[in-house]
């Protein structure tokens, strides 16, 4: 194990640790908080009566949609993007402030056009997460070697050939990077959709928990958005590098 996961794991141990000490010996009490074992217990207790499947299965599907969705416009966005210099010019402030849109103000403008469903919780989950993997893969366009470019065009290599064989090749770990904050804009996008006007869903039986003090619900599921989202981070991470690593960037 290398020095960085070690710190990290020992940082969460301690953490989880200390949380463990306050819950159990009442300086958090039971009202606000149970003690990390009990939460795992809670979640294991869960996911094994299935009361909640269809729920966790709905958000997980939606968020995935939305991601998907994101990856494939953003990356086919910043191809476009680099070529039109001048709509990419003047697209770049937007995407330096985009995040500071109240993108869950649109809520109710979104039910008029899509009407009441999932439809709006993807769309508002793709909105997060598209810019991130536009301005990401923009970055790894910009990084490419000229000599490639230029090596595509000697060979008189169509806009989709180079696309294919040149440039998607040489930004994959940027795209994978930009994969990465995505999932993450994709899950916050959702479950924040489903707490605000929804009747199903993770985001919503946090929330129905959270107002009926049901911490048995609610922090388990806080949990497991956790531990998803963290394990299929870990497994972007770790095919990132490895690409890193064979094109000698790491």
């Amino acid at each position: 194990m290398k020095p960085a996961a070690i710190w990290r794991t020992a940082f969460l141990g301690a953490l989880v640790a200390l949380l463990e000490v306050l819950c159990l010996t009442g300086r958090i009490d039971k009202l606000t908080m149970q003690p990390p074992h009990q939460i795992i217990i809670d979640l294991l207790r869960m996911l094994s009566a299935g009361t909640l499947n269809l729920a966790i299965l709905k958000t997980l599907a939606n968020s995935f949609l939305a991601f998907g969705l994101a990856m494939v416009t953003g990356t086919a966005a910043a191809l476009v993007l680099h070529r039109l210099r001048a709509v990419r010019d003047a697209l770049d402030p937007l995407f330096a402030t985009y995040y500071a849109i109240p993108v869950f103000a649109f809520y109710p403008l979104l039910i008029i056009l899509f009407g009441l469903g999932d439809t709006p919780e993807i769309f508002i989950g793709f909105m997060l997460a598209v810019v991130a993997v536009i301005v990401s893969v923009l970055s790894g366009i910009d990084r490419i070697p000229r000599v490639l470019l230029k090596t595509a065009r000697v060979h008189q290599l169509s806009t989709w050939e180079t696309a294919r064989r040149v440039t998607l090749p040489c930004i994959a770990p940027y795209i994978l990077t930009g994969a990465k904050l995505a999932l993450a804009y994709a899950l916050i996008g959702v479950i924040g959709a489903e707490f605000i006007m929804s009747s199903s869903g993770m985001g919503y039986e946090i929330s129905f928990a959270y107002m009926n003090f049901d911490n048995a619900t609610m922090y388990p599921l806080i949990l497991l958005i956790v531990l998803a989202s963290v394990g299929i981070n870990m497994v972007l991470g770790r095919w990132e590098r490895l690409l890193m690593v064979r094109r000698g960037l790491a």
